[in-house]
């Protein structure tokens, strides 16, 4: 079920341990990876210090994003669950003081957007 879940857009939790042997040039000294999700090819990444948002980008994924945010920049999120009509989930994250989101996730069901949204809550509000 994880790969056809990935394949149609639900976020699937991955190993940490190779989510970090992926990331060990991005990763700083002693960083570790605390939680990890894939989204089709996309990575969400929570550190103890950061989420890093990784986009395969091309028809290969030979391109990649990284994007970093510390948690402290995190001025607020939110989630919207799928309903009757619009069968897609959504998550927001707005850094400092923009007005518009700087990150916007898509999932087509609300199976993990909730469990992320707990984790980046978890993080964000230590």
């Amino acid at each position: 079920m994880g790969l056809f879940s990935g394949l149609i857009g639900n976020a699937s939790q991955k190993d940490n341990d190779k989510v970090e042997r992926q990331l060990a040039d991005i990763l700083i000294p002693n960083e570790q990876v605390e939680l990890a999700f894939v989204l089709i090819r996309d990575l969400i990444v929570f550190t103890e210090k950061r989420l890093i948002l990784v986009d395969k980008q091309g028809v290969t994924g030979k391109k990649t994003s990284y994007k970093s945010i510390p948690y402290r920049s995190i001025s607020r999120f939110t989630v919207e669950t799928s309903g009757h009509f619009d069968l897609d989930a959504e998550l927001k994250i707005w850094v400092s003081s923009a007005v518009e989101p700087a990150e916007v996730l898509q999932f087509k069901s609300d199976d993990n957007v909730v469990e992320i949204q707990q984790a980046l809550a978890a993080a964000v509000l230590k």
